[in-house]
């Protein structure tokens, strides 16, 4: 297997902020959030809350009117419509053989841009070829439709030949896209495209399970928004928001279970699980 370091509870407290006396909305960070469907409006009600608990100064949805109605009823301080961001979050419960010729250009030039932009599920079909500064957020079968994509259809195998290399994938699938990949499971794999790869280990198994994806998009979007705001959303931040997203995600879904006497969790439950995880790591009580 391709050498993939741990990522830690240093690494993560490395690459958070504490807010101070001269922050305000904008220099803590604007995500900007294109996600959710009439199909599927609560991804965009997860990606923002997840964003919005991450801690983060301002939220932007841009959406179907569905979706938006269903994210300022659970987020009123969010901000419907366009304006100022410093990173995207896109495809979240969206599908791309439904979309829109119109809001397929409109995703097209997000990722041409100079904004960073974290891409999942119905808009990772669009990531070949983006300009813009990229983390992708795919689980296994879309790894391989995006790999199938980018030509790259034939699997490394690990070193005892026995199945497939996840790390190995993902750096090559970084390479070839020229951005980070985030590849999601058990053992969150994170890559750049100089070949920077490492590993998250999920904090509970009960993280399977519906919507849990969107609310790793929004803490990632959130992350990258904060590095974009203070200068330093460069390919090496952007791993480090991925990788700390992921070690985050999983840290809120391990508490949100105990909350719960150990057991099955829901997406809003590792949402809401948030703030009380990335105050202990400020505060350095891990």
């Amino acid at each position: 297997m391709v050498g993939a370091r741990a990522w830690t509870y240093a690494d993560v407290a490395a690459s958070l902020r504490m807010p101070t006396d001269a922050d305000h909305k904008y220099s803590r960070g604007v995500v900007g959030v294109r996600t959710g469907s009439d199909r599927y409006p609560g991804a965009a009600v997860l990606g923002v809350e997840a964003a919005w608990r991450t801690g983060i100064g301002m939220v932007r949805y841009v959406g179907p009117a569905a979706a938006a109605a269903a994210v300022l009823a659970r987020r009123p301080e969010t901000v419907a419509g366009e304006g100022r961001v410093q990173a995207w979050l896109i495809g979240s419960g969206t599908d791309a053989a439904e979309r829109a010729p119109a809001e397929t250009e409109a995703l097209r030039r997000l990722l041409a841009g100079e904004v960073p932009v974290v891409t999942d599920a119905g808009a990772l079909d669009l990531a070949p070829g983006a300009t813009a500064p990229l983390v992708v957020t795919p689980h296994e079968r879309e790894h391989a439709t995006l790999r199938s994509a980018l030509g790259l259809s034939d699997a490394p195998s690990d070193a005892a030949g026995a199945g497939p290399d996840r790390a190995a994938q993902a750096v090559e699938t970084a390479a070839a896209l020229g951005g980070v990949v985030l590849l999601k499971g058990a053992e969150t794999i994170v890559a750049g495209p100089d070949g920077d790869v490492v590993r998250v280990r999920a904090g509970t198994p009960w993280l399977a399970t519906a919507g849990t994806g969107d609310v790793l998009g929004g803490v990632v979007a959130a992350l990258v928004a904060g590095l974009a705001a203070a200068g330093d959303a460069d390919q090496a931040g952007l791993v480090a928001a991925a990788a700390s997203g992921a070690w985050l995600h999983g840290q809120a879904g391990a508490r949100a279970s105990r909350e719960q006497g150990g057991g099955p969790i829901t997406a809003l439950d590792v949402a809401a699980a948030l703030p009380h995880v990335v105050g202990a790591v400020l505060s350095d009580r891990v």
